[in-house]
């Protein structure tokens, strides 16, 4: 009998329990500012979001650095102390 084809299985994210205290205020403005339903949604897009323009940046820096992108602004090395600073 010939073999069933297997088919790919998506796995989920793996999830945490986290207990937190945060500010009120900072969590319903994240909530509104990116359309979430829940808290829980709104740190999860938040998180997502950062990850992401940290992609974005880190992308542009190395293709900055290869050469492929001009410096328009002439201001490199100040953006540069800004995304370093931001990491501690």
């Amino acid at each position: 009998m010939p073999k069933k084809p297997r088919t790919a299985r998506v796995s989920e994210p793996a999830l945490a329990r986290k207990n937190m205290d945060m500010d009120v205020s900072k969590l319903e403005a994240a909530r509104q500012i990116l359309g979430a339903r829940t808290d829980t949604e709104a740190v999860d897009r938040a998180l997502a979001y950062v990850i992401s323009e940290h992609r974005e940046l880190a992308a542009l820096d190395a293709l900055h650095e290869i050469g492929g992108l001009a410096d328009v602004y002439g201001n490199a090395a100040a953006r540069g102390a800004v995304r370093r600073s931001r990491r501690r």
